[in-house]
This record gives structure tokens, C-alpha cells and sequence, in this order.
């Protein structure tokens, strides 16, 4: 597999007249799962889409192996970078293996020919995420869980060495939520996949993150390890919450503790 690194330097953007990210720089690390978490509207999601093209900086840059995307070809960006975006819309109608063929489309060539290959990495996708009974049905019939895992085997079909998901683990009890960050997991371990992905429950960020990016105001507020950024003081100004943090008796991570005004015991509350 080849290595590419992914950054964004000096990078600004926005919608309309807001501007949401204000000169940050962010560097991805290569081959690790990169988690970012933030409260709600602190540009968790714009830079994930702005990162993968869809929104175009105000300034700054995001670079691929040095070189800006926004001026890659189409084609030639989604062989490497591939990304679930927040709600998902499919044609209607669409059948769950239609939809799931669709991440092969950048791999072929200018006659669209279908191949084995193709056959494989559908078929893997779907064993995947666990809807291989799924893929006659059509994607409208499908529970919001359902459709959240076809859209990540949408995603694994493509192949790509990087891949974005902003909140992969919407719509998804616990326990898929669990399958599928396991699931992410493997591909890293598996296929060295670099995975950059926007969570917002601190304690599974802080579980299946090798990097934590902690975001407030548009800015990072602070990036490294988990330990070194699920901090009671970080929870504090990144979040406004108090907080206790103990370490995770099954994996060795951080784990979070919010504290409500009911909850402090021993505590004044006012």
C-alpha cells in the first residue's frame, strides 16, 4: 500500500458569511485512527468536509502528499480519499447491493467495465458489516441501523487508503456501534487504512483513537493521545462540563466521568 499524508495548513472555511474554521493546521497521522471530538457546531464536521473536498477553503489548504486537493482530478482523488458524510441520501428506490457497487466506480476504467475484482470488495463489504442478507432489499425499506451499515459498506467497497466518516455511529444501538468501530478497527490493523472520523461519545473516542483532536471554536483546541487530551481540565474548556476521569478498566484508556450538579457528591452544589 502506498503511504499518503493527509494535512490541512492555515485552513479557513465556512458557509455563507460564516466562517466556521479559523486558521487551523491539522496533520493526519499515516495508518492510525485518528478520532475528533468537540462540542455541537465547533466545526467537528466542516473540517471533515472541507478535508474531503466538499467545501471549498476560504484559505489555506488541504494537502495530499503535499499537494492541494481542490486541484486533483475527481477520479484520481477518490482512489485514495473516501468519505460518509452526516445523512447520506440515496436514489430512491436503490437496492442495497446497487448502492453498495457504487464505491467501485473510481476504480474503473472509462468503459465502466465490471471485474472479479469489483465482485470481491462488494462481496467483502457486505460480509463486513454484517449485510450480506440485506442486499436485495431496497435501501428504503432498511432501519436507520441498517442503512448506516450499508452506507459503511458503500465506503469499505471503495477501497480507499484514507477514509473520513463524520459520526459513523449515528442511528446505531450500543452494540453496533461497537461492531462498527471494531469493524474500522480491523480494516486499520488489517489494511493499514488511515481513518480520520468525528465521534461524539468521548469515552468510545478515547477507546479506538491511537490520535484525539479536540476542537472548540472553530480551533483545535489541543491533539496527542488519549491521555494526553481526555483531561478533566481539557473536558472542562472544550465542553464546559466537569468531570472525573479514571482509567478504562477494560481497554487502559481514559475513561470520562460527567459530573451533574446531582452527581457531585461530597461537593458543594449550588
Amino acid at each position: 500500500m502506498t503511504t499518503y499524508s493527509l494535512a490541512a495548513t492555515k485552513l479557513s472555511a465556512g458557509y455563507g458569511d460564516s466562517v466556521i474554521l479559523n486558521d487551523l493546521d491539522l496533520v493526519v497521522p499515516h495508518g492510525k485512527i485518528t478520532v475528533i471530538v468537540g462540542a455541537n457546531a465547533c466545526g467537528k464536521s466542516t473540517l471533515l468536509r472541507t478535508m474531503s473536498r466538499l467545501i471549498t477553503p476560504r484559505a489555506g489548504h488541504v494537502l495530499l502528499d503535499g499537494k492541494s486537493i481542490h486541484k486533483m482530478p475527481s477520479r484520481e482523488l477518490a482512489k485514495v480519499m473516501g468519505l460518509l458524510p452526516q445523512s447520506p441520501i440515496a436514489p430512491e428506490g436503490i437496492m442495497v447491493a446497487d448502492l453498495v457497487s457504487r464505491g467501485r466506480h473510481p476504480h474503473q476504467g472509462i468503459f465502466a467495465r465490471w471485474t472479479s475484482a469489483d465482485d470481491e470488495a462488494v462481496a467483502t463489504a457486505l460480509i463486513a458489516t454484517k449485510t450480506v442478507e440485506l442486499a436485495e432489499r431496497p435501501i428504503d425499506e432498511l432501519s436507520g441501523g441498517q442503512r448506516q451499515r450499508v452506507w459503511i459498506a458503500m465506503a469499505l467497497a471503495q477501497q480507499t487508503e484514507i477514509l473520513l466518516l463524520d459520526e459513523p455511529t449515528t442511528f446505531l444501538d450500543i452494540s453496533h456501534q461497537i461492531e462498527v468501530l471494531d469493524l474500522l478497527t480491523d480494516l486499520n490493523q488489517s489494511r493499514g487504512t488511515t481513518i480520520v472520523m468525528v465521534l461524539h461519545d468521548l469515552n468510545l473516542a478515547a477507546r479506538y483513537a491511537d490520535h484525539l483532536v479536540a476542537m472548540a471554536g472553530g480551533r483545535l483546541h489541543i491533539t496527542g493521545k488519549p491521555e494526553e487530551v481526555l483531561t478533566e481540565d481539557n473536558v472542562r474548556q472544550v465542553f464546559g462540563l466537569e468531570s472525573r476521569i479514571i482509567t478504562d478498566p477494560t481497554s487502559g484508556r481514559p475513561l470520562m466521568l460527567p459530573m451533574g450538579r446531582h452527581q457531585m457528591i461530597g461537593e458543594d452544589v449550588m
